[in-house]
């Protein structure tokens, strides 16, 4: 068997179908590419041949290259890695050119691709070169290049073609910011030539096929006289396109994502040289990018790591526990947002509040999200009635008869989710799994209320739901396996990622991002620049600043937490000096972005319009301020030294969910992999240091034992915990 089949046809049209066995999806291995390039060969030396379709046996076309090529090639360095991805220019050429005679440019034969669904990667850029790209009218098919997503950029001719296809200004949301298309989507924007229906799809293929002509098959840039749409780097508008190109994208990466700056190098520099010394330059920045560590990180914290997620890899081995009818009680903005999700993946809802009209305006909520999916293009009305027919939103819990699943979201008081837990215990099966939406209230306690606790779980989806990719299962003291599937289960029936925590305040996520927050806020206490603690937190990665963080998820709720904290701490409670601004501000009436006011300062469309200058006057500006690294190395150590702590303490039990999570959780640097791929990258002895270094600010920043044990073994996370 090979990854695929050739079968040629009475009308003298090749179809090489593309089908790796035991893979739900196509990607692209070594073998792949030499079984290819043999039937493009077979294909092109044959005189029966009047051209060549490539296509999928499968739903999808193709979901990228098999990493294990690109892990192959970087064992080997630079030279293995420019071979290899010199090879594979040399193939996409070959379909490119046809067989075609290359000074006359006649007597080629057509290949074209007609995708099945998805292509992505390689999945595009083996279409690019092909003479005509068809996509079957598949609504969940998604096109185009999200290489840089996980650290890389599209290095198999993606960058060079689509730039002189569509210019550096129409190709860059695809190279630069990984953006996916679906058919009729890609089609307008020019990254695919035509949608067919699916029973149609290598019909109008092979017809165009056996009507092309010579001129069909050169693609514009080996054409006498071409020119690059908007101009190359030396024109006058290509040259402002190429400047301010750079700009943004310099604005946006802060310089830590090293594959943003080669796929600009990439372009600019292929751009002033002929098609296929443009391949060479590619393959050049490519190849750099590869050798950087950033790429590895990223590549297995937002691939290996996360793909193992999504597949179940902490799943308990029991028997599928997909959820068959949901309940949610609480159609606010997080009970809302988990209908909306359950119903768009199929799942049968029942959205429960305490009046009709509350729980209609939380089905309404999804309406409001399905119609701006459509006026983008990614959902129908069609899709829309289907979604909302399946939610019933009611008042009375007895309609919650039925579900084997029913998450509360209501409000954050124990003693209402108490009261919440009896009246759907009072209502459901025995068999029936509950699971609260907390955020900060441990797991334990909540199920003392129920009757079954041992079916109780914490599901916390983080905001807005329809958005984050992260869901925080949590397991409570009592807790079994099957409320663990049936999370589980649950979770990836929404294509989100779901990490499993053992029980403990704030559970992982909130309890790292909670110290990134409060070390911003302190150092505004103790008079560091605001703008030095912002710029210096999107400088080294961070997605926002903690000050526009807690901007964002509101000051109210951070004193609300800090209460409830200092609640529970007493004596040993960290955050004074915390609670000192935050307090302040709330009492000000400064209660972040929703309020048009806190540390920010707004216009009156929500608008941030820069820091609040009244800040100095309270916290005045200190004269001599900390340089940028330390700064830096605060934000940083303050989030990564808790997510030790979180393992060291059992409450997070594999550092591949510690990763994923951060990254997807809180947007933790994702150049660096996550904390724990942050600290192996520069190493425990450093780490150890850095916290040296800062132990005058507090005990915070004491490492824990097993950080100071790795480094006296001179180990890793990723060394030692590897198999877990």
């Amino acid at each position: 068997m090979t990854d695929f089949q050739y079968a040629l046809d009475s009308d003298g049209v090749a179809t090489i179908t593309w089908d790796v066995a035991g893979r739900s999806m196509n990607v692209l291995s070594l073998a792949g590419i030499e079984a290819l390039d043999a039937l493009i060969d077979r294909a092109l030396g044959d005189g029966a041949v009047r051209g060549v379709i490539i296509t999928s046996a499968k739903k999808d076309f193709a979901g990228g290259m098999d990493l294990q090529v690109i892990a192959q090639m970087q064992s080997g360095g630079a030279a293995a890695i420019f071979a290899g991805v010199m090879r594979l220019h040399a193939l996409l050429r070959k379909i490119e050119r046809g067989g075609m005679d290359a000074k006359a440019l006649t007597g080629g034969k057509p290949i074209v691709a007609a995708l099945t669904g998805t292509g992505l990667g390689i999945g595009y850029e083996l279409p690019l070169a092909c003479h005509r790209i068809f996509a079957a009218d598949n609504p969940k098919a998604k096109i185009g290049l999200p290489e840089i997503l996980v650290g890389l950029f599209p290095g198999a001719g993606g960058t060079t073609r689509l730039v002189r296809k569509l210019g550096l200004q129409g190709a860059a949301p695809y190279l630069l910011e990984g953006k996916l298309l679906g058919p009729h989507q890609a089609a307008e924007a020019g990254l695919v030539d035509e949608v067919v229906a699916p029973e149609a799809l290598l019909a109008r293929a092979k017809a165009w096929v056996l009507a092309a002509k010579d001129a069909d098959l050169v693609k514009p840039w080996d054409q006498k006289g071409y020119q690059m749409p908007g101009g190359a780097p030396y024109d006058p508008a290509g040259y402002m396109t190429f400047l301010a190109a750079s700009a943004m994208t310099s604005a946006k990466t802060q310089g830590v994502y090293p594959a943003a700056q080669a796929v600009l190098q990439a372009a600019y520099e292929g751009a002033l040289v002929g098609f296929d010394t443009a391949l060479k330059v590619e393959a050049r920045a490519f190849t750099s990018v590869l050798l950087d560590t950033t790429a590895g990180a990223m590549i297995r914290s937002l691939f290996l790591n996360k793909e193992a997620l999504d597949k179940g890899a902490r799943r308990p081995v029991l028997p599928d526990e997909s959820v068959q009818k949901l309940g949610v009680v609480g159609a606010g903005m997080m009970g809302a947002g988990i209908a909306h999700v359950a119903a768009v993946a199929g799942i049968a809802v029942v959205l429960v509040d305490s009046s009709v009209e509350a729980a209609e305006r939380g089905k309404a909520h999804s309406a409001g999200v399905l119609d701006k999916a459509i006026q983008r293009g990614s959902a129908t009305e069609e899709s829309k009635t289907a979604v909302l027919a399946r939610m019933t939103a009611t008042a009375d819990y007895a309609a919650l008869a039925g579900c084997d699943l029913v998450i509360e979201a209501v409000f954050e008081d124990p003693k209402v989710k108490a009261e919440v837990i009896a009246r759907i215990e009072a209502v459901v099966a025995q068999s029936c799994i509950l699971a609260t939406n907390t955020s900060t209230l441990p797991i334990t306690g909540l199920a003392a209320a129920s009757r079954r606790a041992e079916q109780v779980i914490g599901v916390h989806f983080f905001s807005p739901v329809d958005k984050m990719a992260l869901v925080e299962v949590i397991r409570g003291a009592k807790t079994n396996d099957r409320a663990v599937a049936k999370a589980l289960d649950f979770v990836r029936a929404l294509r989100k990622t779901p990490i499993v925590v053992n029980d403990a305040r704030f559970f992982y996520a909130n309890r790292c991002i909670i110290p990134y927050i409060n070390e911003g806020i302190r150092m505004v206490a103790e008079g560091v620049d605001p703008a030095l603690i912002e710029n210096a937190a999107r400088l080294v990665g961070m997605p926002l600043g903690p000050l526009q963080l807690v901007d964002e998820t509101s000051i109210d709720l951070a004193v609300r937490i800090a209460a409830a904290t200092k609640a529970a701490m007493g004596a040993t409670y960290p955050d004074a000096a915390v609670d000192g601004v935050i307090f302040t501000l709330a009492e000000q009436g400064r209660l972040g972005r929703k309020a048009g006011a806190g540390f920010y300062t707004y216009d009156a469309a929500g608008k941030r319009i820069g820091l609040w200058e009244g800040l100095a006057n309270a916290w005045p500006v200190a004269v001599v301020q900390p340089d940028l690294a330390q700064v830096q190395h605060r934000l940083l150590m303050i989030q990564a030294l808790e997510a030790v702590r979180a393992l060291e303490q059992g409450v997070l039990t594999d550092i591949r969910e510690g990763d994923v999570g951060a990254i997807l959780g809180w947007g933790f640097a994702p150049w660096s992999g996550g904390p724990f791929s942050w600290l192996d990258r520069i190493g425990a002895s450093a780490a150890l240091a850095m916290c040296e270094g800062l132990s005058g600010l507090g005990p915070r920043f004491a490492p824990p034992a097993l950080l100071a044990d790795l480094a006296a073994k001179g180990d890793g996370f990723y060394t030692r915990f590897a198999a877990a």
